[in-house]
């Protein structure tokens, strides 16, 4: 059959590769799966969120010049157990939520998080039935 059967990863491009990649890792956990140079000369990284399956891929590549995010173009959305915690967690590395918790009255809600280089990112908690954010 001839359809995409699987999302596999999403690319974003960075100027400071190391800096991005330290922020996946210790503010989100995310597992850095791979790293290799592609044949075009790009530096790529590719990261993982423990209970997922498709990776991002954190792409260093200066011949394009400078990466420029506008504000709102795009965000990545992790799901967390506790806003909450999660909150404590970013206030003990010295960072803070961008927009700050919006909960919903079953416990759902979100928040965002300014990543380097201005991309978003959305933290997600699900409800309290287990359901829904």
């Amino acid at each position: 059959m001839s359809i995409a059967r699987k999302l596999l990863h999403t690319r974003y491009r960075v100027n400071d590769l190391e800096k991005t990649v330290q922020f996946y890792k210790q503010v989100l956990g995310l597992e850095e799966t791979r790293r290799h140079k592609s044949p075009r000369g790009s530096e790529l990284v590719f990261l993982k969120a423990p209970e997922s399956e498709e990776l991002i891929e954190i792409c260093h590549f200066p011949d394009s010049g400078p990466v420029q995010v506008q504000p709102d173009l795009t965000h990545l959305a992790f799901e967390v157990d506790s806003l909450e915690a999660f909150g404590r967690h970013i206030e003990r590395l010295g960072l803070k939520f961008s927009d700050e918790p919006t909960l919903k009255p079953d416990g759902s809600g979100f928040a965002f998080l300014d990543a380097p280089e201005g991309y978003e990112i959305e933290l997600m908690q699900r409800g309290r039935s287990g359901e829904g954010y």
